[in-house]
C-alpha cells in the first residue's frame, strides 16, 4: 500500500505527481486534475480560498486511501490538496491513482474525490464581485 498524501500552500505539480504513481506493473492510472474556473451557479468567479485543519485532514484522507485499497486492486494513490488563495485556472487538488487495470484506477479515484469532498475538513471560500460564501464542505 504506496501512498503520499501532501496538502501544500504552494501550487501543485502535476508533472511530479504523474512521474510519483507511475509504476512499471500498473496498466492503468486515473488522474483528476481540479481547477478553480471561473463561474459558479452562473456568478462569476474571482478567485477561491481554502482552508484545512491539516493534521485532520490527512488522517481523514489517510483513511479514505485505505477504503480505497480495500475496495479495489490499486497498487498506488497521491492525494495532494493545496490551501491558501487561488486564482482561476489554478490547482488546488491532484488525485492519481496506478492500478493494474483501468477499471480499478477510475473507480477509486472517483471514490476519493467524492469521498475528500464529503469527510476531509478542508474548507472552499469562493469570492464573487458582490461578495464570497463559504461552500459547505460536509452537504
Amino acid at each position: 500500500m504506496q501512498t503520499q498524501i501532501e496538502i501544500h500552500t504552494a501550487p501543485l505539480n502535476i508533472q511530479a505527481c504523474t512521474d510519483w504513481i507511475m509504476s512499471p506493473d500498473s496498466g492503468g492510472i486515473d488522474v483528476f486534475i481540479g481547477t478553480v474556473r471561473n463561474v459558479t451557479k452562473g456568478r462569476a468567479v474571482l478567485k477561491l480560498e481554502f482552508e484545512a485543519y491539516n493534521k485532520m485532514a490527512i488522517n481523514e484522507i489517510k483513511k479514505i486511501t485505505k477504503q480505497a485499497f480495500e475496495k479495489w486492486p490499486v497498487q498506488k494513490v497521491l492525494v495532494h490538496h493545496r490551501t491558501g488563495t487561488l486564482q482561476i485556472g489554478e490547482i488546488p487538488v491532484i488525485i492519481a491513482v496506478s492500478a493494474a487495470h483501468r477499471a480499478a484506477a477510475f473507480d477509486a479515484c472517483r471514490y476519493i474525490i467524492d469521498s475528500l469532498k464529503q469527510t476531509v475538513p478542508i474548507w472552499k471560500k469562493e469570492f464573487f464581485e458582490d461578495g464570497e460564501v463559504w461552500v459547505a464542505a460536509h452537504p
